[in-house]
């Protein structure tokens, strides 16, 4: 180090002599922004620096250069790295993932809730959540936040307020039902108000109070805010007898059932030269498309071979060996059954009918002498041994213990070394070209997939069965980034992001062939209409409804009898259809997505006026709360309809590789 020939040394923020050896603040009187500790090699000597003119005039010529390099410089950092470009989270990140109504919902209270919504269902699940589960818990933090906002404008519009006497009370004597529900405060099964208020007093309870008065000052404000809400439903007299026969007056109905793509061919329904175009020009919201992702992948087989299935047998005829020789059935179910249910209870299943289970287990179970255990049955959930406790009909009362057929030994180390091969080649980056290394290295076929609707919950692929997390990782991942490796139903899936589309209409030209389609289905179902008038006609003149069917597409049915609330129609003009026809009558043409419908009336059941003179109140009580509950449900819709919503999640959650990528890290394989 060279020695310093001039400085002024600051302790204790005045000016002091250095020892040798002592650590020191320097700061030279031009750049007083450097400070930065030295060592002293010697004794620095105290004096002033104009009695040092060469050194003065070096600095000075030097300081403004050596100012705008570094201002510069603190520049580049400060948008580097605290925008979070770097990795970290900076000072210029989001602070907030979205607006609702103008009102930022924050970033950091959003993420800690969601975290804390994750870490309880995984202690409710036992197990780690997929990225479908993940980002379903978030939407559900993320709507209960705009309800949260929406809710708090609307008690600040009416004036709302509660004072801490009511919450208080509150508190005191209506428990939250998870705490009425809590073993804790209950006696003999039934909740125990002196309990409950023993522990209040408590210091534990006592701990927990902040916390209670803001969930109680929460539903003490919505609670005011929705009876104000209700205030006003009323139902007449007059209303409730209408409800009161929707729900029991009765009907029984023949239909005739025209279906367009069966009864009119193709030849009866030409199309025109425009006549697609006319049709998408007419209907543009039926093609309208969710956003949506293409995607490539290859998958690694994770399928039970034949030393799979030989590994299970061995392990089942070893219990039944064990049994044979004395072993208590219940203790061996309780440790070999991979039935966690039964095998809990040593095997025990409870009364079953045959229908109800496997065929090969019900074949088993009715056919076994009781009260003796069988050789190892096969059923698709694997290998059972079965002793059958008593049998009536088709129903019986059983014990089981079932070893599965999974893949193990030497195949399962085989299908780890390939999936952590997998891993290695291809997961979690951004080069496109990754995902065809793999396969090439793997010897595994690259497949399509598409579109993946986003939000889908799984995506279902020949090769690898039910595949979860695609429908969220394709709308954070970048075009030509590779998945995660995932663990799909019948394999290991790498997946690449090959192409995304916005959400909208496409163009004519992209869907046409899937807008001629539509266009001709519209042209029959119109001559099915024709068609159903012309029989209903028919109908009216005397001719049996019933005889009209049998035609290419033409089927007769009988419905009922049924009530208006419980019709299983597919659209509520049939049903509004089959009660306003008289016995002998006919009513239609009726379309609806299923077909063309013509009804005729068989036999109809009045509701009993008497009967619903003498349960009036009763009916009254029960209508005003479906009322009441109707009335807030389709008032917090219009809330929730009529906010606006602004949603930056998107730029927050990124995957591991983009997350990798700006940290300037690479994945650990």
């Amino acid at each position: 180090m060279s020695r310093l020939r001039s400085a002024t040394v600051w302790g204790r923020g005045r000016p002091c002599p250095a020892r040798k050896g002592a650590s020191v603040v320097v700061r030279t009187p031009s750049l007083r922004w450097a400070a930065r500790p030295v060592k002293v090699q010697g004794f620095i000597p105290l004096g002033r620096p104009e009695r040092f003119p060469l050194m003065m005039q070096f600095f000075r010529s030097i300081a403004k250069p050596l100012i705008l390099v570094t201002a510069i410089a603190f520049f580049i950092w400060l948008v580097y790295d605290l925008s979070g470009l770097s990795g970290g989270g900076g000072l210029l990140t989001k602070t907030s993932v979205g607006k609702v109504n103008g009102t930022s919902v924050e970033r950091r209270a959003y993420e800690a809730q969601a975290q804390q919504a994750i870490e309880a269902r995984q202690r409710q699940s036992g197990a780690s959540l997929s990225l479908d589960e993940v980002a379903e818990v978030r939407n559900q933090v993320w709507e209960q936040d705009i309800r949260d906002i929406i809710f708090r404008a609307e008690y600040r519009k009416h004036g709302l307020r509660v004072t801490s006497d009511e919450v208080a009370e509150a508190i005191r004597n209506s428990p939250l039902n998870e705490i009425a529900q809590d073993p804790q405060f209950q006696t003999d099964g039934k909740f125990d108000l002196a309990k409950y208020q023993r522990w209040l007093s408590s210091a534990n309870g006592q701990a927990l109070i902040p916390m209670l008065e803001d969930r109680y000052e929460q539903e003490l404000l919505r609670g005011k805010l929705l009876r104000g809400v209700i205030g006003d439903v009323y139902l007449s007299d007059a209303a409730l007898w209408e409800r009161y026969r929707d729900e029991k007056e009765v009907v029984k109905v023949g239909a005739l059932i025209i279906d367009p793509a069966a009864a009119i061919d193709d030849q009866a329904a030409p199309l025109g030269p425009q006549d697609a175009e006319n049709y998408y020009r007419d209907h543009r919201d039926e093609f309208k498309r969710s956003r949506s992702a293409w995607i490539s992948f290859i998958a690694v087989p994770r399928l039970p071979d034949a030393s799979d299935t030989a590994a299970a047998l061995a392990r089942v005829r070893a219990a039944r060996d064990e049994i044979t020789k004395g072993a208590p059935f219940a203790e061996v179910a309780k440790r070999e059954s991979a039935d966690t249910v039964s095998g809990a209870a040593g095997g025990e299943l409870a009364e079953l009918k045959r229908t109800a289970v496997d065929p090969a287990f019900g074949a088993a179970a009715m056919s076994l002498p009781l009260k003796t255990l069988s050789d190892p049955v096969r059923s698709a959930f694997g290998f059972h041994l079965i002793e059958v406790e008593s049998r009536k009909g088709d129903t019986f009362k059983a014990r089981h213990i079932l070893i599965p057929i999974e893949v193990t030994g030497a195949h399962r180390d085989l299908l780890d070394h390939r999936a952590d091969s997998l891993e290695q080649l291809a997961a979690e980056r951004l080069e496109p070209t990754a995902l065809d290394t793999a396969a090439r290295a793997l010897h595994l076929t690259i497949r399509k997939a598409g579109p993946v609707a986003e939000g889908s919950a799984r995506l279902t692929t020949a090769e690898a069965g039910s595949v979860p997390d695609v429908g969220v990782w394709a709308f954070q991942a970048k075009p030509g980034e590779e998945s995660a490796v995932i663990e799909a139903q019948t394999a290991y899936v790498v997946a690449r992001l090959d192409s995304t589309q916005v959400e909208g209409i496409p163009p004519f030209a992209a869907i046409r062939a899937e807008v001629e389609q539509r266009a001709r289905t519209a042209k029959k179902r119109a001559a099915a209409v024709a068609l159903a008038a012309k029989l209903a006609a028919e109908a009216r003149q005397g001719k049996p409804l019933k005889s009209l069917a049998g035609g290419k597409g033409i089927a007769d049915r009988e419905f009922g009898p049924f009530a208006r609330l419980s019709a299983s129609f597919s659209a509520p003009a049939l049903t509004g259809a089959a009660f306003s026809v008289g016995k002998g009558e006919i009513a239609g043409p009726v379309q609806a997505d299923d077909g063309i419908y013509l009804f005729e009336g068989l036999e109809r059941t009045p509701a009993d006026s008497a009967e619903f003179a003498k349960n009036l109140a009763t009916i009254r009580s029960q209508a005003l709360n479906a009322a009441r509950q109707t009335r807030v449900r389709a008032y917090m819709l219009a809330l929730r309809t009529a906010a606006k919503v602004v949603d930056h999640r998107s730029d927050i959650f990124k995957t591991g590789a983009q997350n990798a990528a700006a940290s300037g890290t690479v994945p650990v394989r």
